[in-house]
């Protein structure tokens, strides 16, 4: 059957389709994306503003009609932090389920991580051991570790790229002290979660997972994504702890003149390397392993294991 997974996260709503059944690797037949940044979206109460609301109905009418015209039968929609954390989430929630009759799911920071780490041990299998598994998003940070599907320990922060961008680094390129500030702040709220974790053991295999880590691991020498999701691509911590000054010096356009920098996501991708550097840093990972599969295919295999079930 064909699926459609349709993530209003809080940089892009991201409609992904793929040929799948219970039992099979689900096979990617289309993707829709727009930038809408929702995070950014939010007015002095944590409210998304009616333009905001418009927009957002806008793009999942847009992501509709691509879901018809490639033929989706089913649909599953849901949203994460940006709309999580927004004051008048339910509002907004309504508003879309009237215009355009899609009823998003919201999900928690620890369902993500959930979601998220399922996939993972999908894609790398028994044989990888204990995983600790990070994701970086626009609005959040989500850990995740364990030995089976389901992690013993989980964590969201609100540490995604763009949430720390829009609230610590407004300059262009950012201020040193501004950057020495979000540095501090990173490390403060992740040092909080380290025990939690390694009480548990060392990991036997550190992945990521996250549009920040692939950017940071193509900038370190990763191969490109021409080349095909079974490329094995690492991202080492000497090689991020290399290239954090030089991206605190760079502005938002010479970044995105950087080999696999999207132009909507280079203003952003230095608080992403700040969370990529105190994550690993803290938690004492020299090198850790991108993960082609993240969230959304995490929802498409949750879905696939109900169907099987009955």
């Amino acid at each position: 059957m064909r699926l459609g997974v349709l993530d209003v996260g809080s940089n892009t709503v991201h409609l992904l389709v793929v040929d799948a059944h219970p039992g099979a690797r689900p096979l990617p037949a289309h993707s829709h994306k727009a930038e809408l940044r929702l995070a950014q979206l939010l007015d002095g109460d944590g409210a998304i503003g009616p333009e905001g609301v418009e927009k957002l109905i806008a793009v999942v009418r847009d992501a509709l009609q691509a879901a018809e015209d490639k033929g989706v039968e089913d649909l599953l929609p849901f949203a994460t932090s940006a709309v999580r954390e927004a004051s008048n989430a339910d509002d907004v929630l309504a508003r879309v389920k009237e215009a355009t009759g899609v009823e998003l799911k919201v999900l928690t920071g620890a369902e993500e991580a959930r979601l998220t780490f399922l996939a993972a041990r999908r894609w790398f299998g028994w044989s990888a051991g204990k995983l600790l598994v990070l994701d970086i998003g626009g609005g959040s940070l989500e850990i995740a570790y364990g030995m089976d599907e389901e992690p013993d320990a989980v964590v969201s922060l609100p540490l995604g790229a763009g949430r720390l961008t829009a609230s610590w680094l407004p300059g262009d390129p950012p201020d040193p002290a501004d950057i020495r500030a979000l540095r501090r702040h990173v490390r403060t709220e992740i040092a909080r979660t380290v025990g939690e974790f390694s009480r548990r053991g060392v990991p036997d295999h550190v992945v990521a997972t996250s549009k920040t880590f692939k950017q940071l691991a193509r900038l370190a020498g990763a191969a490109r994504s021409a080349e095909g999701v079974y490329v094995q691509r690492e991202l080492k911590r000497e090689s991020l702890e290399a290239w954090v000054p030089q991206l605190a010096g760079m502005t938002a356009g010479q970044r995105a003149d950087l080999p696999g920098v999207s132009e909507g996501r280079a203003a952003q991708l230095l608080a992403g390397a700040l969370v990529a550097e105190g994550a690993m840093d803290l938690f004492g990972v020299e090198a850790l392993e991108i993960c082609p599969w993240a969230l959304r295919e995490g929802v498409i295999l949750r879905r696939l294991d109900h169907m099987a079930a009955g």
